[in-house]
């Protein structure tokens, strides 16, 4: 039986799309709304899809909170204009950062499943990994923006696919959630999830590590060190 599940966020954790999901996300909004509103207030990382899109429909007018269904219609037209970007800027996509060596220790590592945790649609986590070469296959697990606008939702989302892995249901420091955000840092609160912070997002290390994570990098380059936060 398995003894760690560790749940990597996608973008600013494991790699960056050049902007291609913003530019996705921003231009189905415009198609609906005949014009792009300012939405250079409206932060996107941390977030679900869903809440992202919720957030830019309020932003440019809506009602709070908006219909279901629109937001429902606008996650189905961002998938599709996400592939034509990244098609698009094909190559521009990079992983952070040590992720390659990472993944490859953790993979070698006997008791670890590696899982996914991010706000990004199902359909979308799969579109930017491929985009940087990543098998999402190697992912054996995952909780994501498709299953719940809420992120906090996610990890008990993930530790219930997984708990067929493990001897029982995995919590606490069995469940170890890197990311790039406080709210990565934050959403496994719940059950007691392990936290690593890492600074190659939009966040200074000094703003998360104020956030209280079990460690906190400027990246994950140090791969020795960056496993054994992980493990121990």
């Amino acid at each position: 039986m398995k003894r760690k599940l560790v749940l990597f966020d996608i973008d600013g954790t494991l790699l960056l799309t050049a902007g291609a999901g913003r530019r996705a996300i921003t231009s189905a909004l415009a198609e609906q709304l005949g014009a792009e509103p300012d939405f250079s207030l409206v932060r996107f990382d941390g977030k679900t899809d869903p809440q992202i899109i919720s957030e830019l429909l309020v932003a440019a007018g809506s009602s709070k909170p908006p219909a279901q269904d629109r937001v429902d219609a606008l996650c189905v037209r961002y998938l599709e204009l996400l592939e034509v970007e990244l098609a698009a800027t094909r190559g521009q996509t990079r992983l952070m950062p040590g992720i390659p060596d990472l993944l490859e220790r953790l993979d070698a590592e006997d008791g670890v499943v590696l899982g996914l945790l991010t706000g990004n649609l199902a359909a979308g986590a799969e579109l930017k990994l491929r985009s940087a070469d990543l098998d999402p296959g190697r992912f054996v697990v995952g909780a994501f923006g498709s299953d719940s606008p809420h992120r906090p939702d996610l990890p008990g989302i993930a530790v219930r696919r997984a708990e067929r892995l493990f001897e029982s249901r995995p919590h606490g420091e069995t469940v170890v959630i890197i990311g790039d955000t406080p709210a990565d840092v934050e959403c496994g609160a719940g059950i007691s999830a392990r936290a690593i912070a890492v600074a190659t997002g939009s966040f200074s290390l000094e703003n998360l590590e104020a956030m209280g994570p079990h460690a906190a990098f400027s990246d994950l380059s140090e791969t020795d060190r960056v496993l054994d936060a992980i493990m121990n």
